[in-house]
């Protein structure tokens, strides 16, 4: 099967529709998939709902779409750094669908192992328990029962992700914390379109370092990236 693409918008093509599910990689700034996420403002879907760690900045990453009205609902654990996100949700425009940040990166998993729902501890006593289902398992000292609560998995209609390295059949490698959220990310997308620094020749690289499979990943698209940095911290020049 032929993943590579030539641009980002090719590699969407057909995959895009009003009021979609689509899970983004990425961690603030880090590793996100900012030309399909490009490609997508430019292609106009709208009412989308992103499972994300975050919503980007203001004019970048998916605060982009959040500019342009697309968004409906953001399924995240982060929600600062933005400010027409705030605005928006406090405007009652936008939808948010808060996840501990374990928790939302387990659902992706989850979703993409075919897992539908895991119990976890996490949330219990809080909002994030209200409407859940809730059950007692002896996990406590001497065995003594412990209240859970369950957590759907997370199956998208599309996954974007970014990577640092990849050969023809869409195997992966990830650049340090880059990695992030863009594996469970794309296990989850039924289907997966990742945009990529490089493309490899098959067989170029080693199988003991690729992080994601091939097999999850359905098209590819190699691309220039700004590569912006979320927060600068630099100390000042000391005098001579």
């Amino acid at each position: 099967m032929q993943k590579i693409y030539d641009d980002a918008a090719s590699a969407l093509d057909g995959l895009l529709r009003d009021g979609m599910l689509i899970a983004a990689g990425g961690f603030g700034l880090c590793g996100i998939p900012e030309l399909l996420l490009s490609a997508i403002r430019d292609a106009g879907p709208k009412n989308l709902t992103f499972a994300s760690n975050n919503a980007g900045v203001d004019d970048f990453g998916i605060g982009i779409l959040l500019a342009t009205r697309q968004v409906s609902k953001m399924m995240s654990s982060y929600v600062g750094e933005n400010a027409e996100f705030m605005r928006q949700y406090l405007e009652g425009e936008l939808e948010v669908e808060f996840n501990p940040q374990g928790t939302l990166a387990e659902r992706m998993r989850a979703g993409g192992a075919g897992i539908p729902g895991f119990y976890t501890k996490t949330g219990v006593g809080t909002q994030i328990a209200e409407g859940k289902e809730h059950k007692d398992f002896p996990t406590g000292p001497d065995g003594a029962p412990e209240t859970y609560i369950l957590e759907r998995g997370i199956v998208a209609d599309l996954a974007i992700v970014k990577a640092w390295k990849a050969d023809d059949t869409g195997n992966l490698i990830f650049r340090k914390t880059a990695r992030n959220f863009n594996v469970p990310a794309a296990m989850c997308g039924r289907v997966c379109v990742a945009e990529v620094e490089e493309i490899v020749p098959r067989g170029s690289l080693d199988p003991d370092h690729i992080h994601l499979p091939g097999v999850y990943v359905h098209r590819l698209v190699q691309g220039d990236h700004e590569k912006r940095i979320e927060q600068r911290t630099t100390r000042k020049k000391e005098s001579a």
